[in-house]
């Protein structure tokens, strides 16, 4: 149901109205709301939202019809207002029309072209309001999903291409933040996601600055990805950052609890899949990479301790010229059949 605000000071065009509308009144197509000046309408939009469109008349005492139109942008500024005035002399419709009038309608009223001109305004009315959603839902979206997924979504190929995927050559990048579920048992709820959220942020500013993309966010853990030249090089960069960065944090005191931040990474790089995985039916897919490289990755985030950024003998051999890294020894990795050498990087 349209909620019309007409507003007019002749107490005659309320009962016009409600006498030329009264079908698509009682079958609530149109909801008709009525003031006697501008003072009034702008009360009146201040108090209901959902008023949809105006219709005004020019002269009416206290402000008139056309102060009333350079108001409305500020009371809102998706609702249109069509002037309905026996003022029809083309300065007052130009006056009109720059105010920001959707249309101009002459008194006397012809109702049916009002009718046609009211479904006109509120047609475009609805336009508007879907593209502000799309706008709201957009800015929304941003914040849950990835660039790189959006920037993906934008392709031609998108929806035909939803379950396809790539072999890509990248580094994977696990962290972890150490001891924070011992922490959260202690905490207030709203207390422990104030405290991961900013923890986060700090880590992605890194990631991001390293022209890395979150995959994911898993409870207290992050999940990075780095393409492109030098991408292991950009990812044990972002690692040493975000280990300086936690490490650099102040201890952190609830009440008796006090919480010192500290990571956990693992790295890793190679081959594997990318793209969308989950289930086409339900209508539920991420898009990430899978593989044993990444596989590899979180399970070197598993056995890395505080502070600790752990890779694999074959990273080592890749990085060793640009970074400093130091031999930890063999450890069992689960769904390894054989022990695994991993290193640690110092700097």
């Amino acid at each position: 149901m349209a909620k019309i605000l007409v507003v007019d000071d002749e107490l005659d065009l309320e009962l016009l109205i409600k006498q030329k509308f009264r079908k698509k009144i009682r079958e609530k197509v149109y909801d008709f709301v009525f003031a006697h000046n501008g003072f009034e309408a702008l009360t009146k939009l201040a108090e209901d939202p959902e008023i949809d469109m105006i219709l005004s008349d020019i002269n009416m005492p206290e402000m008139d019809g056309l102060t009333l139109l350079t108001k409305l942008p500020e009371a809102n500024p998706i609702i249109k207002a069509v002037m309905v005035s026996a003022y029809s002399d083309m300065d007052n419709i130009r006056t009109a029309m720059n105010r920001g009038a959707f249309d101009f309608v002459v008194k006397p009223v012809n109702f049916d072209d009002l009718d046609i001109t009211i479904e006109k305004t509120l047609m475009h009315v609805l336009e508007l309001k879907k593209t502000m959603q799309a706008i709201k839902e957009n800015n929304i979206l941003k914040m849950y999903v990835d660039e790189n997924v959006l920037n993906f979504m934008t392709h031609k190929e998108f929806e035909t291409s939803l379950l396809s995927n790539e072999t890509v050559d990248a580094t994977v990048l696990f962290i972890d933040i150490c001891g924070f579920t011992a922490i959260s048992e202690h905490v207030p709820a709203n207390a422990v996601v104030s405290l991961i959220n900013k923890l986060f942020d700090m880590m992605v500013q890194e990631i991001i600055a390293q022209t890395g993309h979150i995959d994911k966010f898993m409870g207290d853990a992050v999940m990075a990805v780095f393409r492109g030249e030098y991408h292991l090089d950009r990812a044990i960069d972002a690692a040493l950052a975000v280990r300086e960065k936690m490490h650099s944090t102040e201890t952190i005191v609830y009440g008796d609890k006090t919480f010192k931040p500290d990571v956990s990474i693992g790295i890793n790089s190679g081959e594997m899949i990318s793209g969308n995985i989950g289930s086409a039916s339900l209508k539920r897919l991420d898009y990430t990479v899978i593989g044993d490289a990444v596989n590899l990755a979180q399970r070197l985030q598993g056995v890395a301790k505080a502070n600790q950024i752990v890779v694999t003998e074959e990273v080592y051999q890749k990085a060793r010229e640009s970074f400093e890294l130091k031999k930890i020894g063999e450890v069992t990795l689960k769904n390894k059949a054989k022990p695994v050498e991993i290193y640690e990087v110092v700097s």
